[in-house]
């Protein structure tokens, strides 16, 4: 305040300064945090979240919809073994409000999901084999162990093989805490 002696008066210049016209002063939260509480940003009255989970009290995506599955899809799971994550499968069957099918299945399937690990054989193989019951337009997701984990795969070895196997590379996302999703589609064609 003016005349109180903590900070020299000065003359402030509009377009130079953030501090009242008379004293500099600091213009940061952190370093007024005591007078001058952190204020919530909001939008229409609804909370906004910082955080990717949202605000508290709202539902999260799960992980079916992080991968853009919906009730009624098929969905064909290849590559199963005792490592893959079972609350991921859970939460991708009550997203699709069935169970995934095996490879054996025979009929056409709307995406695929590809458990895969460093020394699983050749992934260009694995690829190619799981289009054979795709839908046209139906999309894989390759899931691999995070990088750093056991098992994990090289991602510029899933660009490569993607590409030797006829499909496009568009996304990446953490599924859960040891697996990584990568969708793979086919290229659209000229019409």
């Amino acid at each position: 305040m003016p005349g109180d002696g903590i900070y020299p008066p000065v003359a402030a210049e509009p377009w130079r300064s953030l501090a009242p016209e008379g004293h500099i002063r600091w213009t940061t939260r952190k370093a007024r945090s005591d007078t001058y509480p952190a204020r919530v940003r909001t939008d229409g009255g609804v909370r906004l979240s910082a955080t990717s989970g949202g605000p508290e009290g709202a539902a999260t995506q799960t992980a079916g919809d992080r991968l853009g599955l919906t009730a009624g899809m098929v969905v064909q799971e290849l590559g199963w073994d005792e490592d893959v994550d079972d609350d991921l499968r859970v939460a991708i069957e009550d997203t699709v409000d069935g169970d995934l099918v095996d490879g054996d299945y025979g009929n056409v399937v709307e995406a695929v999901l590809m458990w895969w690990r460093d020394g699983d054989g050749d992934l260009v193989d694995g690829l190619v084999d799981s289009l054979t019951d795709l839908v046209s337009g139906g999309v894989i997701w390759l899931l691999t162990p995070k990088v750093g984990r056991p098992s994990s795969v090289d991602p510029a070895d899933i660009a490569e093989a993607s590409q030797v196997a006829g499909l496009s590379t568009t996304t990446t996302a953490a599924v859960s805490k040891d697996w990584t999703a990568t969708r793979l589609v086919a290229p659209k064609t000229a019409r």
